[in-house]
């Protein structure tokens, strides 16, 4: 597989190597983590965020899971917007010029939501990301709305860049949030195959060892691709499993290490 010999390939670089594993006093930094945002989340607000629907299901990767971060209305909204626009999904193929190629190993279709002009649900959910990540809305970059019809997938991959240009523009990914549209009636589960805790739970098993999780319509997932001290976890490799039955539709927000840098549009240049 092209991307599992990717990750032989740079697991003994300079650029991507293991680090000591996350601190392990999980209890009290969730206890901190939860008064934070009891505290700091506006009463009424439609960005705050609720911390008892956040469970740990990782610590190699860090990831963790929010039951009901999008309501409803907010999930088949985001689907509105792009079902029209959808295109062939496209990888990062070339590691010095950062060009993306369509590849038949990444087979769904998406679009980019227009980051000039978000309308009010939108900069809701944007504003939502960033209070739960404790993460600077501006380090992201633009929502992308996936669909994955029947039989398509996404084969194991990492969301950290080995090219140099692509990290011109706001460097490195260090977090991403998927957001489950959908419910999907058999496959389509996010797996991370090379997690250490791979007795979390019992899904698909579709590329080998690690844990999934499955597709629920509202549910978020977070996951962390560099450790604490900026190196990239090569644990944070995942994929996404065939559907079997129905369709999948998620919304991806992958995350900086600092502001990123829109590109300029013809307008502007």
């Amino acid at each position: 597989m092209f991307i599992g010999s990717h990750l032989i390939k740079h697991q003994s670089g300079a650029t991507v190597r293991p680090s000591s594993s996350f601190p392990m006093h999980r209890s009290y930094l969730f206890l901190l983590l939860s008064a934070v945002l009891l505290l700091s989340a506006p009463s009424g607000d439609g960005s705050a965020v609720d911390p008892t629907r956040v469970v740990q299901l990782s610590w190699r990767p860090r990831a963790f899971s929010y039951k009901g971060f999008l309501s409803d209305e907010e999930c088949d909204h985001l689907i509105d917007l792009a079902r029209d626009k959808l295109q062939k999904s496209m990888v990062v193929r070339d590691d010095e010029t950062g060009r993306s190629v369509m590849s038949k190993e990444r087979t769904s279709s998406g679009m980019f939501l227009d980051w000039r002009r978000p309308d009010d649900v939108v900069a809701q959910i944007e504003e939502r990301i960033a209070a739960w990540t404790f993460l600077p809305e501006e380090n992201g970059e633009p929502i992308q709305v996936l669909h994955y019809g029947h039989g398509e997938k996404y084969v194991t991959h990492c969301d950290f860049f080995f090219d140099e240009p692509n990290q011109r523009i706001g460097g490195q990914r260090l977090a991403t949030v998927l957001m489950y549209l959908s419910d999907v009636e058999m496959g389509g589960e996010t797996v991370f195959p090379y997690s250490d805790d791979g007795d979390i739970n019992s899904w698909a098993n579709c590329e080998g060892a690690g844990f999934a999780v499955k597709p629920r319509k509202g549910d978020a997932f977070l996951f962390f691709s560099l450790h604490v001290n900026g190196t990239a976890d090569v644990k944070s490799f995942h994929g996404s499993c065939p559907v079997i039955e129905g369709e999948k539709w998620v919304a991806t927000k992958w995350i900086r290490v600092r502001a990123f840098e829109f590109p300029k549009v013809d307008s502007e240049a």
